[in-house]
């Protein structure tokens, strides 16, 4: 078997995964509720316009700030969205623990 197959296994296994299938309920809960999700639909799209300020050396300011953290603070409303992020932390670990056991043969070579 060649790595790309065992990465394409290990997409399946994570499709099929109980984290990634709760990632997916959590936000078709979101999207079924408009104004929840108008609202995460706004903090993503302010999110990649502050990254792209940033890429291009333009300063964030704290208008900038104030105006996430306002944004951010009205997610907490809605029920659908902090379940959403509770499943977004799962996935995260999960993530990072694979990327640790993936990584490993890599991280080996450079330990002294």
């Amino acid at each position: 078997m060649n790595i790309y197959d065992s990465a394409n296994k290990l997409e399946q296994d994570l499709r099929a995964s109980t984290e990634v299938s709760d990632l997916k309920l959590a936000f078709e809960a979101v999207k079924a509720n408009d104004l929840a999700y108008k609202l995460f639909d706004k903090v993503q799209n302010e999110q990649f316009a502050l990254q792209q300020k940033q890429m291009q050396g333009q300063e964030i300011t704290d208008d900038d700030v104030e105006q996430m953290h306002k944004l951010t603070d009205q997610l907490q409303n809605f029920q659908e969205i902090t379940n959403l992020m509770e499943k977004e932390k799962k996935v995260d670990s999960m993530m990072q623990e694979l990327n640790k056991i993936i990584s490993k043969p890599i991280a080996e070579i450079y330990q002294c």
